[in-house]
């Protein structure tokens, strides 16, 4: 009979030992022969770009925080800690691929050219969405906990039938794999030899819960049982992370079938705005995490090699700066539309049902008027 165990913290931490990487949590560069091919055409500028990218999305992501405690966005899911892993992966996609994020994908929005104003509208509830998704080749955001992984898979079973080399990517987080749809969707991607990239953000949490319980093994683990290749890489090394998206986006490009990565990360803030992991997670935990941040372990390689100093470092910023600023103007200047809009826009052509929940919506709203006057619909 097999022992089921539950890893404790130290244990957890010791594991990581097994994941793959290529840059040390103190910035030095290791050997992996696996990884090593994928990654020989990043010279000093694409690391410096890696770099860039990763220091952007963090201030935006700090932005869009600070905008939900002064109290402009109704919600915002951090994902300080989990730069790497967003934009190694989304970096080493085509244009064409289409990615289906979740919610806290902040950073793939950002690769993938999403506008400062996509990123906070939503989330303020101005909007059903923002940006068209056809024109970034990025879904909406997910909120439905692994529902994406199941439109991923659709839309790669769809490139198959019309002949394209397009991959699709699906990101979620660890939680996710307890969820009903992403095993599905592993069971269709295998069956049918989708052109599909699982790519699953272990950041440790799923919201209060430790993924030591809810998966008493790596996560990598449960893929080959289902027919799929994985591997279980650094998630804080971006090096790593575009190497290992690398291959396996040109394994489903090739027609071999799905690839499910398992990116090993922590999620450093909260689940969501609205969550205070102060209560269930060890503040020690949290500072040994601190250690492996992806950021300061690729700033330390680019220092020592000679390939980023404090001007480009304050280039970085300012470009931060600008960026930020635009977001908060697009919350601060964002014109709150009449409550009955909310059903503008749900179907293309309109239909009785649509008629009715708008009258009713209007009966609703007028409930709440004083005297003879009307609501602003």
């Amino acid at each position: 009979m097999t022992t089921m165990y539950t890893l404790t913290t130290d244990e957890a931490m010791t594991a990581l030992d097994d994941t793959a990487r290529l840059l040390t949590p103190e910035g030095r560069r290791v050997a992996d022969p696996r990884l090593d091919p994928w990654v020989q055409d990043l010279d000093a500028a694409a690391l410096r770009a890696l770099y860039r990218d990763m220091a952007i999305v963090r201030r935006m992501d700090a932005e869009g925080v600070a905008l939900q405690r002064q109290g402009h966005l109704g919600l915002w899911a951090p994902a300080q800690g989990q730069e790497a892993i967003q934009v190694g992966t989304a970096r080493a996609c085509r244009e064409d691929d289409f990615l289906f994020p979740s919610y806290r994908e902040v950073g793939v929005t950002i690769v993938r050219g999403g506008p400062p104003a996509d990123l906070v509208l939503a989330w303020r509830g101005e909007v059903h969405s923002t940006y068209d998704p056809f024109e970034l080749n990025l879904a909406t955001p997910q909120i439905i906990i692994g529902a994406q992984t199941l439109h991923a898979v659709g839309y790669a079973m769809g490139v198959q039938r019309d002949g394209g080399d397009q991959v699709a990517v699906a990101y979620f987080g660890d939680g996710a794999t307890s969820q009903g749809d992403v095993n599905e969707a592993m069971v269709f991607a295998s069956s049918f030899g989708a052109p599909v990239v699982f790519v699953c953000s272990n950041n440790q949490w799923a919201i209060s819960e430790p993924v030591t319980v809810q998966s008493r093994f790596p996560i990598a683990g449960r893929a080959p049982g289902f027919g799929i290749p994985s591997m279980r890489v650094d998630g804080n090394d971006v090096i790593a992370c575009t190497a290992a998206m690398r291959w396996a986006l040109d394994h489903a490009r090739r027609g071999e079938g799905p690839v499910f990565l398992e990116a090993v990360t922590y999620r450093m803030g909260p689940h969501t705005t609205s969550d205070d992991p102060t209560r269930y997670r060890e503040r020690d935990e949290v500072e040994r995490w601190r250690a492996r941040d992806p950021l300061t372990r690729l700033e330390a390689l680019l220092r020592s090699t000679g390939d980023l100093d404090d001007a480009a470092l304050a280039a970085i910023s300012q470009e931060a700066d600008a960026l930020t600023g635009a977001m908060r103007e697009a919350v601060l200047t964002a014109v709150t539309r009449p409550p009955l809009a909310v059903l503008d826009d749900v179907y293309a052509e309109p239909h009785s049902g649509l008629s009715r929940q708008r009258q009713r919506f209007a009966a609703y709203l007028d409930s709440f008027a004083d005297g003879d006057a009307e609501v602003s619909r």
